[in-house]
């Protein structure tokens, strides 16, 4: 077995992750508008491509676990990089090199949008919160209080002399 197959995985996990990528853009874009049912679907998109980048990426660390035996490797816990150190240098090694590089900007240019997209939902909440506090009065204001006869503040006389 070749380490074309973890190529392939490789390939089919940077097209997911920019996909996904492109999802989380647009759900910015939804979320600066507002458009609460567009970004209902978006979110099913969403949840369908994790879903599949998690079964590639599962096939793929199965696919690194069963290489690694057969060809003479032996590590603790088979990972691309522990890989690339005992490919030899070939066209695949290249190729797995490049697609590891981009598949790692891909994440953190994704964790950096979804960052962005969770910091504009909290606003949103904040000014939703905000909203709903200036519509619903206190029940403090709406109800007459019991007048108790003694009161908190000091009374003062009319006159501030002193005798």
């Amino acid at each position: 077995m070749s380490i074309t197959k973890v190529n392939v995985q490789m390939e089919k996990l940077k097209q997911l992750h920019e996909s996904l990528l492109y999802l989380s853009r647009e759900k910015t874009e939804l979320l600066k508008q507002g458009e609460t049912g567009s970004l209902q679907q978006l979110l099913t998109q969403e949840r369908k491509h994790i879903q599949a980048i998690t079964k590639i990426e599962n096939e793929r660390m199965h696919t690194v676990t069963d290489w690694c035996p057969q060809q003479g490797i032996e590590l603790e816990t088979p990972t691309l990089s522990g890989l690339l150190g005992f490919l030899e240098d070939s066209k695949e090694k290249n190729l797995l090199q490049s697609l590891f590089e981009d598949l790692a900007f891909l994440v953190s240019e994704l964790k950096q949008q979804e960052q962005l997209n969770a910091e504009l939902t909290k606003q949103s909440l904040q000014f939703i919160h905000l909203s709903l506090d200036m519509l619903q009065p206190s029940l403090n204001n709406v109800n007459y209080n019991k007048q108790t006869g003694v009161s908190n503040k000091e009374k003062r006389s009319v006159f501030d002399s002193k005798a």
